[in-house]
């Protein structure tokens, strides 16, 4: 399939649609395979990160596998149209990513690790598509929380970039952004793989390690 126009741009807010002031369907209250709770109030100390990097699938199976998170839940985030529904999203005219929510223990596993993982996880460099997946909702993306989170995003792909190019790779496309709201997706796609081991997964890594990023201390003036 070729893009499209309304694949490969995303949608102003002016054209998005208008949404709606309440989620369209209830959530599950518990992760399936974790057991902890999917929306918060999480405990204290635990952080939250979001990252976008293909279909939300099999991109949410990798963060919950890891030691250290606390949770997961896929959702839509980065657009426009409040709580969206998925054929709203796969239309591109929310202008959302699909994305997963990721809670985790820094003491346990530090958001720089997340973000390595994020990036060897799937090709960043391919723009809004994943593999065969195509559209704006397919984009690779990180969005932060914090400043802190901000300048080890941007240290990872950086230093990635250059890794990349050097195996002979385009440039990194990913988009870093500051977090609005994270918009819960449909019960059904929650935890999607442990429910249907053999589904869809469409996302692949470039098979290049990702220099873990150090962030930069954060000045207090």
């Amino acid at each position: 399939m070729l893009f499209s126009k309304r694949e490969a741009e995303i949608v102003t807010p002016e054209d998005a649609l208008p949404g709606r002031d309440r989620p369209a369907f209830a959530m599950p209250a518990q992760h399936a395979v974790l057991g902890t709770p999917l929306q918060p109030p999480f405990p204290e100390g635990v952080e939250t990160a979001v990252f976008a990097l293909g279909c939300f699938w099999g991109a949410e199976r990798i963060f919950w596998e890891t030691p250290g998170v606390y949770t997961t839940a896929v959702g839509y985030a980065g657009g426009h149209t409040p709580n969206p529904t998925y054929e709203e999203t796969c239309s591109g005219r929310t202008g959302h990513a699909e994305a997963v929510l990721v809670a985790f223990d820094p003491k346990q596993v530090p958001y720089a690790s997340l973000v390595k993982i994020f990036f060897e996880a799937h090709d960043p460099t391919q723009g809004m598509r994943q593999g065969n997946d195509r559209g704006t909702e397919y984009r690779s993306a990180i969005y932060f929380a914090g400043e802190e989170q901000r300048q080890a995003a941007e240290s990872a792909r950086d230093m990635y970039s250059e890794t990349l190019q050097k195996a002979s790779f385009s440039p990194i496309t990913t988009e870093i952004a500051e977090a609005g709201p994270f918009y819960y997706a449909e019960d059904y796609h929650q935890q999607y793989l442990h429910r249907v081991p053999n589904g869809y997964c469409g996302i692949r890594g470039t098979g290049v390690t990702c220099p873990l990023p150090v962030a930069l201390p954060i000045s207090k003036h």
